[in-house]
């Protein structure tokens, strides 16, 4: 007799399959190389879509936000990686994929890459330009301070700054340095510092170490927070051959905490010295103005005129008198010379004046609208008329007019 098989439905088929991968060992626990496409981010729940695939073939990818919000790099497109997780059936629509738990870039370490990463992209932004860095103050009056209260950084800032500077106070802030909480501790002391406003410069660093123990000094926020700071600030991270992007973002990098409190201040010692040389040499400056003024005020005590003032005043006199007696005898030439002009004028005005015509018996005749009349024409019979005589005015009525010629 045949055995009818069972009808399974949809669901219960995925359920099986779902079981069946996770009772197998090996599938619960894989390692996958291969390289990322597809890659998606979900902005809301923080969980990565992507496709692992080599040369011939592709399996489907997840990692779930808690897994991805460990990762020190950003996945992407094209990049190969070595991934941990397991195989597993997403019951819904019965497809087999790889839950990823852990991811490493294949070749390069995680560090480095994310180190690279967040270089590029700040730098993209603009955030490392010199345009952005602001110029460190020559003479500070505070410092602060921002690294580890136990490591050998604090020791060796504090003693150098002692040293070389001794006038300037030291604002210290101190906090961890390495592990997770040491990235939001350096950035609340920055922030804390531009608040209260109570130094003039930064030192932000911290010794020696590992990549993953300079590691906070590479994390975003920190970088951030470093180029946002109103005050400058000098990064001083590890040793001479570290970088961190803290080192990039800052306004200046120093090799060494020693070095970076070397750059913070003065050195007074030089600072007197450099007094003392300015000091001699306006000491200096100063004696041979005198001897030069003096130098001059003996040549000029030697003057004739300085040692007799006199002498140019009345030397000033002589010259006025002389010019005063060209100037009189000019002016009487000159007098003599109008008078004779006006003389010759009055003698022409003279001539012509009527007047004078009439003193040598010749008159003048009016009529009676007080008119001179120049010809007899003008005058009728029974006119009156003015005869006027150098002596005097006669006033005539005329009785009898003749014409020139007619007694001839």
């Amino acid at each position: 007799m045949i055995t009818q098989p069972e009808v399974l439905t949809v669901t219960q088929l995925n359920t099986y399959l779902k079981f069946k991968f996770e009772d197998d060992e090996i599938l619960s626990h894989v390692f996958v190389t291969g390289e990322i496409s597809n890659f998606t981010c979900n902005y809301r729940s923080g969980h990565l879509y992507f496709t692992l695939k080599d040369d011939r073939c592709a399996i489907h990818a997840v990692m779930f936000s808690r897994s991805a919000s460990r990762l020190k790099f950003s996945p992407e497109d094209g990049m190969k990686v070595l991934v941990r997780g397991r195989v597993g059936i997403y019951e819904v629509s019965g497809q087999y994929q790889l839950y990823v738990e852990d991811m490493q870039p294949d070749g390069l370490g995680a560090l480095s890459l994310a180190f690279a990463q967040l270089k590029a992209k700040l730098e993209k932004e603009g955030l490392f330009d010199s345009s952005r860095k602001k110029p460190i103050p020559r003479f500070p009056e505070r410092i602060g301070v921002v690294t580890s209260p136990t490591g050998a950084a604090v020791h060796d800032i504090m003693t150098i700054l002692a040293r070389r500077y001794p006038l300037a106070e030291v604002i210290f802030c101190p906090v961890q340095v390495q592990g997770d909480t040491a990235a939001p501790q350096i950035v609340a002391a920055i922030r804390q510092i531009n608040r209260l406003k109570c130094a003039d410069v930064i030192i932000v660093g911290r010794g020696g170490g590992s990549l993953e123990d300079l590691w906070p000094f590479n994390e975003e926020i920190v970088a951030r927070a470093v180029a946002e700071s109103e005050i400058p600030v000098i990064s001083a991270v590890g040793h001479e051959t570290d970088f961190t992007i803290c080192d990039f973002a800052a306004d200046l990098r120093a090799p060494t905490p020693s070095a970076a409190a070397e750059l913070a201040v003065p050195d007074s010692t030089e600072l007197m010295a450099s007094v003392e040389t300015l000091r001699m040499n306006l000491i200096r400056a100063a004696s041979d103005k005198v001897a030069n003024a003096k130098a001059e005020l003996s040549v000029l005590s030697q003057n004739r005129f300085l040692k007799n003032p006199l002498e140019s005043v009345e030397l000033k006199k002589l010259e006025v008198d002389r010019l005063f007696g060209q100037m009189t005898e000019s002016a009487q030439r000159n007098i003599e010379h109008e008078k004779e002009r006006v003389s010759a004028l009055c003698g022409k005005l003279n001539a012509l004046s009527p007047l004078s015509v009439l003193s040598r018996g010749y008159a003048e005749v009016f009529n009676e609208e007080g008119k001179i009349v120049t010809s007899a024409e003008k005058i009728s019979v029974h006119d009156k008329i003015a005869v006027r005589f150098s002596d005097g005015t006669l006033h005539c009525t005329v009785d009898e007019k003749e014409a020139e010629g007619e007694n001839e």
